[in-house]
This record gives C-alpha cells, sequence and structure tokens, in this order.
C-alpha cells in the first residue's frame, strides 16, 4: 500500500522574512512548499534547498503579483512545477503573503503610489486567487495576510491599511461561496514585526521599536519567527474549523 501523498502549499514572497519563516515552519510540519519570488532568486533557492534538508519538496517560482495579466502564464508554470517535481496535479494551501511597504501621508499619496499597493496587496490577491482555485485542492485552505494596521491608527499607512481591510473582507466572502468544496480562508494580522519590509523601517529605528515595545503587551516588537507557526497551524488539520477568522499576531499591541 502507497503511503499518501504530502500536502503541498503555495507562498507567495517566501524568499525572505515572513514568507520564509512560513515556509520552513511548513516543512517541518511535513508539507511541500512551493514558493514565489519577484527579484530574490538567489535567495529563493537558499529557502528551497533549506526546505529540502528537512526532508520536503521544494520549488521556486518567479512572480510579479503585482502583475495580473503575468497569472495565467504563472499558472502553467505552477502546473508543470506541480506534475515534475511534486507528482501532482494540485495543491492544497494558497499562503497570500507577498507585499511591499508604503507609508505616506493622505496629504502626499499619489495616484501612482496608491495604485502599486493596491495592485499588489488587494487586485493581486483578488485575482490570483481567482486564477487558482481550481487547482486548489477541495478540503484544502486559504491564508491571506492582512495587517495589525487595519485595526490600529498609524500616521502615514491609511493606503496600504486600506487595501488590507479590503482584504479581510474577501477573505470572508472566500471562507463564505468556496465552503462548499471544503475550502478554508483565514487572515492572519501581523503586528509591527521586525523584517526588512518597508526598507526594516522598524528594526533600523531604536526609537519606533522602543514606541512599539512601550504599547504590545508582551513588551517587544515581534519577529519573523512569531509568525510562521500560526500559518502552519492553519495549514494543519488541527485548524479544520477555523474558517473566515481574522487573527491577529501582535503581542497584544494597544490592548
Amino acid at each position: 500500500m502507497s503511503a499518501p501523498q504530502s500536502k503541498i502549499a503555495l507562498i507567495t514572497g517566501g524568499s525572505r522574512g515572513l514568507g520564509k519563516d512560513m515556509a520552513l515552519r511548513l516543512a517541518e510540519k511535513g508539507l511541500d512548499v512551493i514558493i514565489t519570488y519577484n527579484n530574490s532568486a538567489e535567495e529563493a533557492a537558499k529557502v528551497a534547498e533549506l526546505i529540502q534538508q528537512q526532508g520536503r519538496k521544494a520549488a521556486a517560482l518567479q512572480l510579479n503579483t503585482g502583475d495580473i495579466r503575468s497569472f495565467s502564464s504563472f499558472t502553467e508554470e505552477l502546473k508543470k512545477i506541480l506534475t515534475d517535481v511534486f507528482d501532482n496535479d494540485h495543491f492544497d494551501f494558497l499562503i497570500n503573503n507577498a507585499g511591499i511597504g508604503g507609508y505616506q501621508l493622505i496629504g502626499e499619496v499619489t495616484e501612482d503610489f496608491f495604485d502599486e499597493l493596491y495592485n499588489i496587496h488587494f487586485k493581486g490577491v483578488y485575482f490570483l486567487t481567482q486564477e487558482l482555485i481550481p487547482v486548489l485542492n477541495d478540503g484544502g485552505g486559504i491564508v491571506n495576510v492582512s495587517s495589525g494596521l487595519t485595526r490600529i491608527t498609524f500616521p502615514r499607512s491609511s493606503a496600504y491599511a486600506a487595501m488590507k481591510g479590503a482584504i479581510e473582507v474577501f477573505t470572508r466572502y472566500v471562507a463564505k461561496e468556496f465552503g462548499s468544496r471544503g475550502i478554508r480562508a483565514n487572515t492572519i494580522a501581523p503586528g509591527a514585526i521586525m523584517t526588512d519590509f518597508g526598507n526594516a523601517h522598524l528594526r533600523n529605528s531604536e526609537d519606533s521599536r522602543k514606541m512599539v515595545s512601550s504599547v504590545t503587551a508582551l513588551g517587544r516588537p515581534g519577529v519573523a519567527e512569531d509568525i510562521g507557526g500560526v500559518v502552519a497551524f492553519l495549514c494543519s488539520e488541527d485548524a479544520r474549523w477555523v474558517n473566515g477568522q481574522r487573527i491577529e499576531i501582535s503581542g497584544g499591541m494597544q490592548l
């Protein structure tokens, strides 16, 4: 009797930061992992190698999540990788993680700035999900990455936070419309995390770190390793009854 096939997770923006930790934690839980990268091919290859060192299958594919016109060709490449590397034609979990930082006061926001955030953080997530749902196994799941900034307001974050607020609404609709296929959809909302996201503004600013620590119940900013385990949980049988939820991972900011 052949062993059951491993579950497969696809993480956008998996070459560094939160996405990298998600990939490694999913591999620890026994999942095979596909990551996407935009420019960091070398870093993505290193992450794939770390996953393989854990005895899991891995692949890295290039994807600009803000270029909606590329999604059809990406899907064809994904199907080929699924067949050639994973001996499969579907995958199980989609984690829409890829993103960029962007911080401007409302009076300074340009249309180009707004559109770039919109294409990557909302329109891209919406249409990539639409594109990949047919390749997702029944009983699988989707995890969308939002932000603590949908609950807590910080100046210069209005456009970014608005896109993430839209993602939270979209996630609930995905959960409703695809529940008949057993597909769960949830949102994680990280708080202030010290990565290179947004030009590493938190990691590089002692004043910002002190401010975040002062308003966080656990008394420190977050790190990437605080996030991946929650995603791994949501992509497990233990989370089979968690659906349509927003889970904030902030250490208790602004309680």
